[in-house]
């Protein structure tokens, strides 16, 4: 690989694995766990049904600080944030293993999630200034690698380490991986900065984050939070109204967070809104099945968690095709069908039991990650596709940002579903939490399905020409 004149060989070599190995932490994090939740949930003497502020903390506030990501290393350098980043990520992890309590887990999720949502953007910035065009595809390859093995191996592991050791080590095991990133960031990551310092719309951001976590809250209100309707009522039109004034002021000022300019190219309008409410079924997923298959079911976490090895392999398996499927059928076909799929593969789920071969499921599982994967691919490509150079960096901002908030509102409107289905005092593996889970199942598949008619918006052509100068 020939390095840039910013590194000699051996960074040049070694770069890659690091800001790969805090993508494949992060990814992992981020499934290991969910088949946890239920033993979680019993140590902590909680309702596993209850669970899910524990991953809307972590997604949310990853939302939230990816706007500032940029700005934090050209203000302070790749190197000195990098090294944070990991350092709080792995503190972090440890305070999760600590916790006695859950508001002291998702304190602690906070804060791992500070360190989470800076490795990688961070991680991406310097691979794209230090290394030149050619090599960057190359390079790019072997970072997001890991992020397709940590998905398959997440559930798994977790189900393991919490069925023959404790749900604890879920966090435990990221101590070591976290020094010995520690340690390479310092010894092997450049000190960039950006050519000049620019202006943080700091005012746009408290906006943007305060619509974010208000609407996120009044969501999780109706559900884990069991908040009286009048406040989810006032959190939600306080998020809807904070949202409106930054979209307002953003069309005033100069240099906003997120320039409304973006929305006049029609196919990244499309693909924002469609990853908005086409991922709050896929988004639920990994948060839902784990519990229907362990609180429903009666499976050991073990189980539950092989059970989501069909998923992430068909995820893997289709990739190659996505391409060759798009340029065949173009996005808006793609995109329709494929959201109307998964919506009734996902609403299929609502007719699973305590009959439902295992093999029945695994098929089920293994047809959703594969559609769920293409959907991705088309949905961030279309997104991005048809945008400027100049529009580039703040539309994928954006589009980091979308994902990480579709994610935590599909938890927390799955959640807020599966609690009103929920008959107070019903006990796990009971019939009536197996029909809450059913219920929530075919509400979260009706909604995904709604998200199609967004799609129908492309043009037959969009994305498939190159953006006019």
């Amino acid at each position: 690989m020939r390095p840039s004149s910013l590194l000699d060989d051996r960074t040049a070599r070694l770069l890659p694995w690091l800001v790969a190995v805090a993508f494949f932490m992060q990814t992992l994090d981020g499934t290991i766990l969910n088949t946890a939740l239920p033993a979680m949930a019993i140590d902590l003497a909680e309702d596993p049904l209850r669970m899910q502020g524990v991953i809307i903390a972590y997604m949310l506030t990853v939302a939230l600080l990816i706007p500032a990501s940029g700005w934090i290393a050209d203000r302070f350098g790749t190197r000195r944030v990098f090294f944070s980043a990991i350092l709080l990520f792995t503190f972090g992890s440890l305070l999760c293993a600590l916790s006695m309590t859950l508001p002291q887990l998702i304190g602690a999720r906070v804060l791992q999630a500070v360190g989470g949502a800076l490795m990688m953007p961070v991680g991406r910035l310097v691979v794209l200034r230090a290394y030149p065009r050619s090599e960057l595809v190359r390079v790019m390859s072997l970072i997001t690698l890991p992020g397709l093995v940590g998905p398959l191996l997440g559930p798994t592991l977790g189900g393991w380490l919490v069925e023959y050791a404790s749900w604890h080590w879920i966090f435990l095991i990221n101590l070591p991986v976290g020094a010995l990133g520690c340690y390479a960031a310092l010894r092997f990551m450049p000190d960039l900065r950006g050519p000049e310092r620019n202006h943080f719309d700091t005012l746009g951001f408290v906006l943007f984050g305060a619509a974010m976590l208000m609407i996120t809250l009044g969501l999780g209100g109706l559900g884990e939070l069991h908040m009286p309707h009048a406040r989810v009522m006032l959190l939600l039109f306080a998020g809807a109204a904070c949202l409106a004034a930054y979209w307002l002021r953003a069309g005033r000022i100069a240099k906003p967070l997120f320039s409304p300019n973006l929305f006049r190219t029609r196919s990244f309008s499309v693909g924002i809104l469609g990853n908005l409410f086409g991922r709050l079924g896929s988004g639920a997923l990994p948060f839902m099945v784990p519990l229907l298959l362990q609180v429903a079911l009666g499976y050991s976490p073990a189980e539950a968690g092989m059970s989501m090895i069909p998923l992430a392999l068909a995820a893997m398996a289709i990739k190659p095709f996505a391409k060759l499927l798009i340029d065949r059928l173009g996005y808006r076909r793609v995109l329709t069908t494929n959201t109307l799929l998964l919506g009734l593969l996902i609403g299929s789920l609502g007719f699973t039991n305590a009959q439902t071969p295992l093999f029945m499921l695994l098929i089920q599982l293994g047809l959703i990650g594969a559609i769920n994967s293409l959907q991705f691919t088309a949905m961030n490509t279309i997104t991005l596709i048809g945008l400027h150079d100049r529009e580039a960096s703040s539309g994928n901002s954006l589009l980091a940002v979308v994902v990480q908030l579709a994610m935590s509102l599909g938890v927390a409107t799955a959640g807020a579903l599966l609690g009103g289905f929920t008959l107070e005092g019903a006990a796990p593996g009971s019939e009536a939490v197996l029909r809450a889970f059913q219920l929530t199942f075919l509400c979260v598949g009706g909604i995904s399905m709604l998200a199609s008619t967004i799609f129908l918006q492309l043009g037959r052509e969009d994305g498939r020409a190159p953006p006019q100068p």
